[in-house]
C-alpha cells in the first residue's frame, strides 16, 4: 500500500530534488536553500540535466542514474514529464515522491485523466505520492522542509503542546502556520496535500495521530476522498484525546464549484458529511478566523469538559452583548449554582448583582486581583465547562495589575479560559502582551470572535460527552421488498411492521370494495391512487380528502381516477389506498437517506407544505439515540410549536424522537435503502403519539 511509505515521506533520510537549479528563487533552489537553512543531515541527491555541481554538491543527469532506495524523490518538472519521471523513481525503488507540478484534475477532464493514471501507478508500485498541485511539507520536528516556499526556520519545544497542519491548499496551510506561531503556539507539521493524487488528508491524520507530541490537528479540506478512513482516523484520534478540528468549504452552491475548479475536488453532501463528523466529535468550524481560534483553545485544552460557558466583565454593555451573541452562535450560558452565586456574592458590594455574565463593574479598579477569583470561583461550578474574561484593557499599569490576577488561574485551569480585551486594534502595553504571549493564554480582541470559538469547542465538548454516553442501535428485522419507488400502501406496511402508527386502511381494487372499506374504518375516509410511478399523488389528481358517506365515494372514485389518467394516460394502478381521515396535528416530517460517501442519515423537522418553504430540518446520523434526537429537536426555527404554545398542548415529541431512532435502525439493517420520506408525520398533543399520513421509500 503506498500509505505504508507515508513514514518514509515525511520522515525522509534521504532525498533526492529532481530539477535541481542553483537560484534561490527558483522552485528546485527554493528546496535546496530550504533544507540547508534547517540543517538537514540525511543525504540529499541533486539530478539537473544542465548542472554538474550546485552549491557544492554534485549532480547527476537523470533519474536512472540516483542510487536505489531514496525515500523520496522531489519533482520539479513539466506536467508532461511527470509520468516518466515516476515510472523512473520506480525503478530506483524510491518509496514516495512530491509533486509540486499543476494541470491535473483541476485543469479539466484531460487532466483529471491523467492524474487518476499517475494515481494508478503509484498505487499498483506503493509509492507514496504527495500531490500533485501542492506546496509540499515542512517536517518542524526533524528539520526537514520539503517545500519551495521560503519557511521560518522554527523547531519545536520538548514537550510542547503542538498543532499539525494539513491543507489541501498550500496558501491555507502557510497562514495557519503564520497564525500559530503568531500566538506562540509549536506547529510540529505543515503539509499541503493539493490533489491527493493516492494520499488524502485522511492518510496523514493517521500518520499524524501516532505522534504524542501532536495536541491537535487543523485540517483544510475541500473534499474528504476516504470518507471510511477520515471516519477511522477521528475515532482513533478520540481514543487519543487528540481533536481535529475541520474546515471544509461547500455549503454554498459556488463553494463546491469553486472547490472542483481548486483542487479537482467533487464535491458530496456537505450537510450530510457534517452531520457524520460532527457525531465523530470532529470540531468544525466554518471559517478561517474560527478554524486559528479554535486551534489556539484546543491546543491547550485539548479535552474539554461539557457544559456551558461562564463569563466575567467589567461592561454592562459587554454583559448584555454577550447573551445575544451567545444566542446567535448557540453558546449556552450556564445558570449559576446557589453555591457558586453566593460565593461570587461574596466578591463585590450588595448592590451588584451577580449573574452569568457577571459584570464586576467598578469593583475591579480597587481590587484588580476579582478579575482572577471570579474566573477561578466560575470553574468550579461542574457545569461550566469553559470560561471567559472579557473587559477594558484600561491604563498600562491596570492592564499588568489584570494579567497578574488572571494568568496564574489559566494555569492552574484544568478547562477553557479565555482572555478577551476590548478596544479592537488599540494598542495593549508591551509587557502585557509579552506577558499573555508566553502564559499560553488563548487572547482575543473580539468578545464575538472569542465567543464563536467557545461555542465550536463547547459543541466538540459535548459530542465527546455524548459519545461517551451513546448506546448501541437498535436492530430491526423488518425487510422492504422491491426495488425503485416502493408505492406508499406497501411503504405504510413496512411503517407498521417497524412499530409506527399509520392510519387504519386496506387497498381497493374497484367502488365496490373500496365502499366496503370505508364502511368498516368509518367516514370520513380519504382515497390515494396507488403506483410505484406516482411518488406525488397530490400533483396529478391522485388523493381526495373528507369524503363523508358512501355516495360520495362513489363520485370520487371516478374523478380520482379520471384526474390521475388525463395526467398520467396509459398508467396502471395498483390500486387506490382507502384510509380514515386522521385527526389534525402538528405536520412534520421523518426522513431518512444514504449518502453513497458517508452512509445513512435520518431527518426530522417541519413537515408539510413547509418543508421546502421554510427548510426547517435537522440531520442526525442512523445512529442516533434518543436523546440526540430530542436535543435536535429543540433546535429547530419552530421548536416553539412542539411545546405549549398559544393554548395549545405541547406535543409528543417522544414519539417523534422513537419514531426517527427506528427509522434509523432500519436504514442500517438493510443497505439497499436509498431514501425514506414520511411527510406529513402528523404529531398529536404530549400521550396522544404520531401518526404517518404517507410514506416514500425508494431501494436500489
Amino acid at each position: 500500500m503506498a500509505d505504508a511509505n507515508v513514514a518514509r515521506l515525511l520522515k525522509p533520510r534521504s532525498i533526492a530534488i529532481v530539477g535541481a537549479q542553483p537560484e534561490r528563487t527558483s522552485i528546485g533552489g527554493g528546496v535546496l536553500g530550504n533544507l540547508e537553512d534547517f540543517g538537514y543531515e540525511g543525504e540529499i541527491h541533486l539530478v539537473s540535466r544542465s548542472k554538474d555541481e550546485i552549491r557544492g554538491r554534485p549532480c547527476v543527469k537523470t533519474i536512472g542514474d540516483l542510487p536505489k532506495g531514496i525515500d523520496v524523490a522531489v519533482l520539479i518538472v513539466p506536467q508532461v514529464a511527470i509520468m516518466d519521471s515516476v515510472r523512473a523513481c520506480i525503478e530506483r525503488e524510491i518509496a514516495a515522491v512530491v509533486v509540486y507540478t499543476s494541470g491535473f484534475a483541476e485543469a479539466g477532464e484531460e487532466g483529471r485523466r491523467q492524474q487518476e493514471e499517475l494515481s494508478a501507478i503509484c498505487r499498483e508500485n506503493c509509492i507514496a505520492l504527495l500531490g500533485p498541485n501542492c506546496m509540499g511539507y515542512t517536517n518542524y520536528v526533524d528539520g526537514i522542509p520539503l517545500t519551495f516556499e521560503p519557511v521560518e526556520v522554527a523547531g519545536v519545544k520538548e514537550g510542547s503542546k503542538r498543532v499539525a497542519i494539513i491543507a489541501q491548499s498550500g496558501a491555507t496551510a502557510a497562514n495557519m502556520r503564520f497564525a500559530m506561531h503568531a500566538r506562540a503556539i509549536d506547529v510540529s507539521y505543515v503539509i499541503a496535500t493539493g490533489n491527493e493524487a493516492t494520499l488524502g488528508a485522511e492518510h496523514f491524520v493517521d500518520f499524524l495521530l501516532d505522534d504524542e507530541q501532536n495536541a491537535v490537528i487543523g485540517v483544510y479540506v475541500e473534499q474528504i476522498r476516504n470518507s471510511g478512513l477520515f471516519i477511522a482516523a477521528a475515532r482513533k484520534a478520540r481514543s487519543k484525546g487528540v481533536p481535529i478540528v475541520l474546515l471544509h468549504p461547500g455549503s454554498s452552491e459556488r463553494g463546491r464549484a469553486a472547490a472542483q475548479s481548486h483542487t479537482g475536488a467533487l464535491a458530496g453532501d456537505h450537510a450530510v458529511m457534517q452531520t457524520i463528523l460532527r457525531n465523530e466529535a470532529v470540531a468544525l468550524v466554518d471559517t478561517m478566523d474560527e478554524l486559528f481560534d479554535v486551534l489556539a483553545i484546543l491546543a491547550r485544552f485539548p479535552t474539554p469538559p461539557a457544559g456551558g460557558a461562564g463569563i466575567v466583565t467589567n461592561s454592562g454593555a459587554i454583559r448584555g452583548l454577550c447573551f445575544d451573541f451567545a444566542e446567535k452562535v448557540g453558546l449556552e450560558l450556564a445558570q449559576l449554582s446557589p453555591e457558586i452565586k453566593a460565593e461570587m456574592e461574596t466578591l463585590v458590594p450588595p448592590y451588584v448583582h451577580v449573574d452569568n455574565p457577571f459584570d464586576i463593574g467598578t469593583t475591579g479598579f480597587a481590587n484588580p486581583a476579582i478579575y482572577g477569583t471570579s474566573v477561578e470561583v466560575l470553574l468550579k461550578q461542574q457545569d461550566i465547562g469553559l470560561t471567559l474574561l472579557s473587559y477594558a484593557g484600561g491604563s498600562p499599569k491596570m492592564q499588568l495589575a489584570k494579567s497578574d490576577a488572571i494568568i496564574p488561574v489559566y494555569k492552574r485551569a484544568d478547562k477553557p479560559v479565555i482572555l478577551n480585551i476590548i478596544g479592537d486594534d488599540y494598542p495593549l502595553d508591551e509587557q502585557f502582551m509579552k506577558d499573555v504571549r508566553e502564559s499560553g493564554i488563548p487572547f482575543f480582541r473580539s468578545p464575538e470572535r472569542a465567543m464563536r470559538a467557545m461555542a465550536a469547542v463547547a459543541s466538540y465538548a459535548d459530542a465527546l460527552a455524548a459519545l461517551k454516553q451513546s448506546a448501541p442501535a437498535p436492530t430491526v428485522s423488518v425487510r422492504v421488498e422491491g426495488s425503485g419507488v416502493i408505492p406508499e400502501y406497501a411503504g405504510k406496511k413496512v411503517l407498521a411492521d417497524l412499530g409506527l402508527r399509520v392510519p387504519r386502511g386496506a387497498m381497493a381494487g374497484n367502488v365496490e370494495e373500496a365502499a366496503r372499506i370505508a364502511s368498516d374504518i368509518g367516514y370520513p375516509v380519504v382515497i390515494k391512487a396507488q403506483a410505484a410511478a406516482l411518488s406525488h399523488k397530490s400533483d396529478v389528481g391522485g388523493v381526495i380528502i373528507n369524503i363523508a358517506d358512501e355516495q360520495a365515494l362513489r363520485a370520487a372514485w371516478e374523478k380520482l381516477h379520471a384526474q390521475v389518467m388525463s395526467a398520467k394516460p396509459g398508467l396502471l394502478l395498483d390500486g387506490v389506498l382507502v384510509e380514515e381521515m386522521a385527526k389534525p396535528g402538528l405536520e412534520m416530517v421523518v426522513g431518512a437517506r444514504r449518502d453513497p460517501q458517508w452512509g445513512p442519515v435520518v431527518l426530522v423537522g417541519l413537515g408539510g407544505v413547509w418543508i421546502e418553504a421554510l427548510a426547517d430540518a435537522r440531520l442526525l446520523p442512523a445512529t442516533a439515540s434518543r436523546s440526540q434526537v430530542l436535543a435536535e429537536l429543540r433546535k429547530l426555527k419552530a421548536a416553539k410549536l412542539l411545546g405549549p404554545f398559544r393554548g395549545q398542548a405541547p406535543r409528543d415529541v417522544a414519539a417523534v424522537a422513537d419514531a426517527v431512532v427506528r427509522l434509523g435502525a432500519l436504514m442500517l439493517s438493510d443497505p439497499a435503502i436509498a431514501e425514506v420520506d414520511i411527510n406529513p408525520f402528523i404529531v398529536g398533543a404530549e400521550g396522544e403519539g404520531a401518526i404517518a399520513l404517507d410514506a416514500l421509500f425508494v431501494k436500489d
